[in-house]
């Protein structure tokens, strides 16, 4: 099986985990990691990702899927708690013809907007410390259920 994969010099999501390019991380573990990601589609949207690079989700070795299921799962429990959240949205793309755009597997989650769904439109691209202030908010231990 042969997907169409879209074709970069580098890796965006590795160079974020390796520190080259700044980025929010909001959690990581051996196995994967969750960012806040610049382009907010929904409230709290975040990405969850293997650590390993892996294309698609064609290429996850068992142990990689389900973790990357367990932070999918944790990530909607935080979005959905910090913004008192009616519906959380999860999307994932494999391939050009999907829609994916960077050929790192990942799983967008989200808190839908205020009347419903996500922006697949435009959005604005937030800075690194207005995505650090959206992890703040998801690590506030009354939204992470701690308190």
């Amino acid at each position: 099986m042969s997907l169409l994969i879209p074709v970069c010099e580098s890796c965006s999501f590795c160079e974020y985990l390796e520190g080259r390019r700044p980025y929010t991380i909001l959690e990581r573990d051996e196995l994967t990691a969750t960012l806040v990601t610049r382009e907010q589609r929904g409230l709290g949207h975040l990405l969850v990702i293997p650590v390993k690079h892996r294309e698609t989700i064609l290429d996850l070795a068992p142990d990689e899927g389900a973790a990357l299921m367990a932070g999918v799962t944790n990530a909607a429990r935080l979005v959905a708690r910090a913004y008192t959240a009616t519906g959380v949205a999860v999307w994932q793309n494999n391939g050009t013809p999907a829609h994916q755009t960077v050929p790192h597997v990942h799983f967008h989650v989200a808190a839908t907007l205020p009347d419903g769904g996500t922006n697949w439109g435009e959005v604005p691209r937030l800075s690194v410390a207005e995505t650090d202030a959206i992890a703040a908010r998801l690590r506030s231990p009354e939204h992470t259920g701690l308190a």
